[in-house]
């Protein structure tokens, strides 16, 4: 039997797009003169974009930000954004067991191509523009048995899919943080993936 896929977590799971969002969001600040705490935005790594400006701005104001946004966003991913260890590695685990590669993240799926792409990520499918129980919905259509992800918002969308919750702890939250929410086992970085999901598929 085909095993099940397994999905990934993009930002701070597989990759380190910190300096690049957070200088994102310091060009929104420049350009729209709203005041955008970068420790703030921080803590909160791995919202959709519209959310989090959400916490500096009101509604009118949010739509005009995205584009700037993206426009410093687009420029700064490739020079900004680095492969985090281990993540090549865990894609080739999955691949070598005959699984799927599945990548679900709050990112656009265009823009999540873009830093894949630049980082030579190759991905089975990619599900762009969900988070939290958005990514529980797909993580069920696919019949994902594994995610990994940084945030215990990431943990509970797997637990809610019935796939086993890996955390990463190479974001913003801590492995304990990881744990209470759902985490079935916590890693420090991707590094010790692979030999997990061996243990988990022999």
């Amino acid at each position: 039997m085909t095993p099940a896929p397994v999905g990934f977590d993009l930002d701070m799971t597989l990759i380190d797009s910190r300096a690049a969002i957070l200088a994102s969001f310091a060009g929104v600040a420049a350009e729209t003169g709203v005041a955008i705490d970068p420790a703030g935005v921080d803590r909160r790594l791995g919202i959709k974009l519209e959310d989090e400006l959400a916490h500096w701005m009101p509604p009118e104001a949010i739509e005009p930000a995205v584009a700037v946004y993206r426009t410093y966003y687009l420029r700064l991913a490739g020079p900004l954004t680095r492969l985090l260890p281990g993540a090549r590695e865990s894609l080739a685990a999955v691949r070598a067991a005959g699984a799927r590669v599945i990548v679900v993240t709050a990112k656009l799926e265009a823009t999540a191509r873009l830093s894949l792409d630049a980082l030579g990520l190759v991905p089975d499918a990619v599900f762009g523009g969900v988070h939290g129980p958005e990514k529980a919905t797909v993580l069920t259509s696919v019949g994902a048995a594994v995610y990994v992800g940084d945030t215990p918002a990431d943990m509970a969308a797997a637990v809610t899919a019935s796939a086993r919750a890996v955390g990463v702890a190479t974001g913003s939250f801590t492995g304990d943080e990881l744990r209470v929410a759902g985490a079935a086992d916590i890693l420090t970085s991707l590094r010790d993936f692979s030999a997990l999901y061996q243990s988990l598929t022999t």
